[in-house]
């Protein structure tokens, strides 16, 4: 995001106040490094940030909060109280698929928050805030994209923390960044989007996200740990698609195991299908569900961009679901905060 010194020295109102807009794009959720309470940390959450879907919000300075859009209009108020200021204007001028794997809740909730700071002339400080918003708990990777894109490992939370009941918004800070990588700019990410319902989320994620910690076993995460260790962390450093999208695949795989019970499979119907007939193909060089799905992603590259597609078109027929298929690149920058045109 843009650098702006005189915010990040005071939240103090700036007279530079106006409408702005807001971009930041979907992040892909491959897994968490841990779910056992048996080890010292909890969660590590993998992922990367996507340059499309995309999210775009035009917010202007107001007297009180307006909004045609129930979700920021919420985020929008708590933004409000958050930065002490009277009002905003919010209008979502593009969205993503909710509740589809693609981090449409974060994404949403933290442009409010940008939004509404900027066009008060004030620091977003999305970080800091976005616990305040319910945003950043368990998994790290949509604020560590929305700040600033890329592959990122997050280091997750003490074990203890999310175990039982799900801690009051605000009272969690948003896991650390233990590494970030730039994504090679000829690296692309498949995006079979079936028209399936949506994953779970709010009150119904944290119970099926409790149940399973309370039951994972160990031993899966040690396979995890060694799967991003041994394999995912020297494949992206080192710009290997191929190798990337083994481990890739692989974590989440061994995800599935601690959420068979919750989802009913490895990956929920019907996205295990989707899945094993696109990592068949050779243009795909991994396959998996993101979050909670039913978002199917590939790990592909520009010069099998095309084939890539028409697999995921292919597993899409064969599986008998309509839907979407997207390949899109890589984002390895953060939200885009700029003045609106006028």
């Amino acid at each position: 995001m843009p650098d702006d010194t005189h915010d990040r020295r005071s939240d103090a109102p700036s007279p530079s106040a106006s409408t702005v807009t807001v971009e930041s794009g979907a992040r892909l959720h491959f897994g968490f490094g841990n779910l056992s309470l048996a080890h010292e940390r909890l969660y590590g959450a993998v992922g990367v940030g996507l340059d499309a879907p995309r999210v775009r919000l035009r917010v202007a300075p107001a007297d009180a909060v307006e909004s045609d859009h129930d979700a920021a209009r919420e985020y929008a108020a708590r933004a409000c109280d958050l930065l002490d200021v009277d009002g905003a204007r919010v209008a979502v001028e593009s969205e993503l698929p909710r509740h589809m794997g693609l981090g449409s809740g974060t994404q949403l909730a933290l442009a409010t928050l940008a939004g509404v700071a900027r066009a008060h002339g004030r620091d977003p400080r999305v970080r800091e805030r976005a616990p305040a918003l319910g945003r950043g708990g368990r998994s790290g990777i949509g604020v560590a994209t929305f700040e600033a894109g890329g592959f990122v490992l997050d280091a997750g939370h003490p074990t203890g923390r999310f175990t039982t009941d799900r801690p009051a918004d605000g009272d969690w800070t948003v896991p650390a960044v233990a590494a970030r990588h730039r994504v090679p700019d000829d690296w692309r990410f498949l995006l079979v989007i079936p028209e399936a319902d949506p994953g779970r989320a709010g009150d119904a994620e944290d119970s099926a996200i409790r149940r399973a910690v309370e039951d994972a076993d160990p031993a899966v995460a040690d396979r995890v740990a060694g799967a991003i260790q041994r394999r995912l962390l020297p494949a992206v450093a080192e710009g290997s698609a191929e190798r990337f999208g083994a481990a890739v695949e692989e974590i989440g795989r061994l995800n599935g195991a601690w959420f068979a019970d919750e989802q009913g499979g490895v990956y929920r119907p019907p996205v295990g299908d989707i899945v094993a007939e696109v990592g068949d193909d050779p243009a795909v060089y991994g396959a998996g569900q993101s979050s909670w799905g039913p978002v199917v992603y590939g790990v592909t590259d520009a010069d099998r961009a095309e084939t890539a597609r028409e697999a995921g078109e292919d597993a899409l027929a064969a599986a008998g679901v309509a839907g979407d298929v997207r390949v899109v690149r890589p984002r390895n920058s953060g939200a885009d905060i700029r003045p609106a045109e006028e």
